[in-house]
């Protein structure tokens, strides 16, 4: 499909065992922007939470991080990300696309601190989410930057 025919927003998730940074973006503008972080305990509460969301957003389809060693090999969080993807796609119906997300925390920080936000707040636990946002805000991008060079192929 070409780029110029895809319409919408989409919604881009940075899994995590703690928490799950939400980012939004859209066709249109090929932007990403951190939205939020979901925590809490249980799948319910969270997956409640990604409902609200899509309720909210009405996305075409839903991108999720897959975590890799830096080798480019699948580990332990890698299968939990895969299997929170098929749960999302399960539950929502929506297609899910998967993206290496090697080193988005590490570039969210980076951003962070390249705002003015100071080594404590961006490590602090009330600010850590803000992090995981920022970091699935950058896997988004990643997938729009993809699909467009793909698209001028």
């Amino acid at each position: 499909m070409e780029r110029t025919q895809k319409r919408g927003s989409v919604l881009a998730f940075d899994f995590g065992l703690k928490r799950i940074g939400v980012a939004v973006g859209d066709w249109e503008n090929c932007l990403a922007h951190p939205l939020e972080t979901i925590s809490g305990d249980g799948n319910d509460a969270r997956f409640g939470r990604i409902a609200a969301l899509i309720q909210e957003w009405r996305p075409t389809h839903l991108v999720s991080g897959l975590p890799l060693s830096m080798d480019g090999t699948e580990h332990d969080i890698s299968r939990r990300a895969r299997r929170f993807a098929n749960q999302l796609h399960g539950r929502f119906g929506l297609p899910v696309a998967l993206v290496d997300e090697r080193l988005t925390s590490f570039d969210a920080d980076l951003r962070l601190r390249e705002a003015g936000v100071n080594w404590a707040a961006r490590h602090s636990s009330a600010r850590k989410g803000l992090n995981d946002a920022v970091a699935a805000q950058q896997i988004l991008q990643d997938y729009f930057d993809h699909a467009h060079s793909a698209a001028l192929a």
